[in-house]
């Protein structure tokens, strides 16, 4: 390995190397105005993006684009620098959380009307409903949600969301209260609703269920305050930069992203972990009747993601084989994958459920590859591309997936790649025999466009 490939890690004091191994989850962002408004479980922190800017010198007229916006923390950040930013995001309700809280100009005055209006008829119109003929909440949502409140919760819930989509108001208003509304799903359960997994049959160590109302008008006002504080925050900063997002696919971005029109790229793709994105957001899918069971989100949602879950995949589709071009512009890389695979395909067989992580390995390559291709499409000369992102040991086959993504964007033009450790992982394994017992880490692949 060259000495620009070599394996860097951070230095510093103890209070330093705390706040690093951080940079790879949400919990920074928790504590900060607006980023705290939905608890994405794939989240990163957003001092992460401000020490990655700061880095590489990236200045108000310059643009940074993230292709896995998720939530978005990178383009928010840069919104409260001045930067301006793209973000690409594939599953239609994180995109709906991330157009949201850009949304700085919301109409405050049309907020608190609504909810003043709330606030008056919610008692009565909670009564017509339970009044109504034939009206049963469970005609009015799947099981999985029934089962995560009590009916009177539920009920109070319900009142909520109709009352919203009765009401005319504007779009951004109306995108405001959605994402209230989301916010407080898990918050006022009782039930184990806790990121990532929900599990509907265990309670809450605080098991009281909170009043609907009372929490939806304290968590409006609070969030009309996040709005105020991070635009004092960054005024004027923010006023001069353009910030475009889009509900679409970062493999190949030619209608939305000019060649050569980015300056930066700050991004955290999906861990080849075999974490089910969509069904992360079941919960409030089901609520919204966004979907109403697994074929619904499979449909709408599952086959728009980059392959980084066995859910997604089916052994008999043929696509399951790394691409021609992938073969072409990477064929070390593609030999370590291949080969890889092959022990995949073996231990599946005798493995306890039978994941099919061969084709899911596949599928997460062939998929990188596109977006990288794509990435070194986009940005300028003289530039940089960050990657925050983990290794993984799927049936205990140790994939560095940093240094691959390194070595793929060599193959494809990068000039050079360097890794920075964030943290080690993977040590709660230790103990359980089903899992690998392989060291993984959390790292940072910087990709340089010379």
């Amino acid at each position: 390995m060259s000495t620009s490939q070599q394996l860097e890690l951070f230095t510093g004091n103890q209070d330093n190397v705390n706040e690093i191994q951080n940079w790879g989850t949400f919990k920074d962002s928790l504590r900060e105005p607006v980023h705290r408004w939905f608890t994405y479980p794939a989240g990163f922190s957003y001092k992460a993006v401000i020490h990655a800017l700061e880095r590489f010198g990236i200045t108000p007229n310059m643009v940074v684009y993230d292709p896995f916006m998720g939530s978005g923390t990178t383009n928010l950040t840069c919104k409260s620098l001045g930067i301006s930013s793209y973000g690409v995001e594939a599953h239609p309700f994180v995109y709906k959380i991330a157009k949201t809280k850009m949304n700085w100009e919301v109409n405050r005055s049309e907020v608190i009307f609504f909810l003043k209006k709330v606030e008056n008829i919610f008692l009565d119109t909670l009564n017509l409903v339970i009044k109504e003929k034939d009206f049963s909440i469970n005609n009015c949502f799947p099981e999985l949600v029934i089962k995560c409140y009590s009916d009177d919760t539920l009920k109070k819930l319900y009142v909520l969301k109709i009352l919203l989509q009765s009401e005319k108001l504007s779009q951004s208003v109306f995108d405001f209260f959605y994402v209230v509304i989301t916010a407080l799903l898990r918050e006022i359960s009782s039930a184990a609703t806790g990121w990532p997994y929900i599990a509907p049959n265990k309670i809450k160590t605080s098991s009281s269920e909170k009043e609907v109302l009372t929490e939806f008008i304290k968590l409006s006002y609070e969030m009309l305050e996040d709005i105020s504080i991070i635009r004092c925050n960054s005024s004027p900063k923010y006023a001069n930069s353009i910030h475009q997002i889009f509900n679409s696919d970062s493999r190949n971005t030619e209608n939305l992203l000019q060649n050569n029109s980015i300056d930066h790229v700050f991004t955290s793709p999906p861990y080849l972990n075999n974490f089910d994105y969509s069904d992360r957001t079941r919960l409030e899918l089901y609520f919204w009747g966004e979907a109403n069971n697994w074929k619904d989100i499979s449909n709408k949602i599952r086959t728009k993601l980059m392959t980084s879950a066995t859910t997604q995949i089916m052994r008999s589709d043929p696509r399951y084989i790394l691409s021609d071009s992938f073969n072409r512009d990477c064929s070390d890389v593609a030999i370590f994958i291949k080969e890889s695979v092959g022990k995949l395909e073996k231990l599946r067989k005798i493995k306890g459920g039978k994941k099919s992580y061969d084709l899911m390995v596949v599928g997460y390559f062939n998929d990188i590859y596109r977006i990288i291709k794509d990435v070194y499409r986009v940005l300028k000369h003289d530039t940089k591309a960050l990657f925050v992102l983990g290794d993984s040991a799927p049936y205990g086959v140790h994939i560095p997936t940093d240094k691959l993504i390194g070595e793929i964007g060599v193959c494809i033009g990068f000039d050079n790649y360097k890794i920075e450790v964030l943290r080690k992982r993977g040590d709660k394994w230790k103990s359980n025999p089903q899992r690998h017992n392989v060291a993984l880490q959390e790292s940072i692949v910087i990709l340089e466009k010379k």
